[in-house]
């Protein structure tokens, strides 16, 4: 690992849409930023961007809510046809109470919502001004396979540049017990997302037992200081000096399994 770390934001991407090739455009913005990207990079991106590339948009005048929608929108005083979609991108409701609806995600998140979010999303504003104009009512959900989105990002790259950085696909959540928000690895290629270091020794020679670095979070935490968490239109941090001697694994492995979860 090198002495220094970087993290550096990519200004300039344009509004991203539906079939938009990520790859050109990040490639586009580094060279403008006269920004490199090398096989030694990591290429820190924003789980919205992923999602508009990917087409990941509901237009929420196309939902139609079901009774148990209902009546979780008059527990959580949501809009009920966010909370369909909720229902559908989860396995499991967890809490649900006034303003607050955490669920465990189809992909095992625990997470407030199933990650749909209208913040920075076209047409995503107040939905009641929004009918008014006769305008689409957009939410954005998390993307199908975040760690296939991440190994297809890049190829891309490969494929436009010759390089292979690391990609990790990054978004913001909440935490047990603490405020604020923090980004996390949603999915991964190119890095060693979880690192074991079970049985080396530390300091004094004895072995490390539950030691387990959650790398990919850390390089999110990391990169979201430089992305922001508003409307700094700064989807993709170019990290340099983090690549560890570690095996290459997806974010899939920071999820810990059900039968292991001890909060539930």
């Amino acid at each position: 690992m090198a002495a220094s770390v970087s993290f550096t934001p990519l200004p300039g991407l344009p509004e991203v849409r539906a079939g938009d090739d990520l790859a050109t455009l990040i490639l586009a913005a580094a060279q403008r930023a006269g920004v490199a990207i090398n096989d030694d990079a990591i290429v820190v991106v924003a789980q919205k961007v992923v999602s508009k590339a990917e087409g990941r948009s509901v237009d929420l005048r196309s939902v139609t809510p079901s009774a148990r929608a209902l009546e979780l929108a008059g527990v959580t005083g949501k809009d009920a046809r966010v909370v369909e979609l909720i229902l559908a991108e989860s396995s499991a409701v967890l809490r649900a109470v006034p303003n607050v609806l955490i669920v465990r995600h189809r992909l095992g998140y625990v997470m407030a919502n199933a990650g749909i979010d209208r913040s920075n999303v076209p047409g995503g504003g107040d939905h009641a001004d929004d009918a008014r104009a006769g305008e689409a009512e957009r939410v954005l959900l998390l993307p199908l396979a975040p760690d296939r989105s991440a190994e297809a990002l890049r190829e891309r790259l490969q494929q436009r540049a010759g390089v292979r950085p690391g990609v990790i696909v990054s978004d913001s959540f909440g935490r047990p017990w603490r405020n604020g928000v923090v980004n996390v690895a949603l999915g991964a290629a190119g890095v060693p997302s979880l690192i074991d270091r079970r049985g080396e020794p530390d300091r004094q020679g004895r072995k490390l037992e539950v030691t387990q670095v959650a790398f990919a979070d850390a390089v999110c935490a990391g990169a979201a200081l430089a992305m922001g968490e508003g409307a700094e239109g700064l989807p993709v941090v170019i990290v340099e000096g983090l690549r560890p001697r570690a095996p290459l694994c997806g974010a899939g492995a920071l999820i810990r399994p059900l039968e292991q979860d001890l909060f539930q």
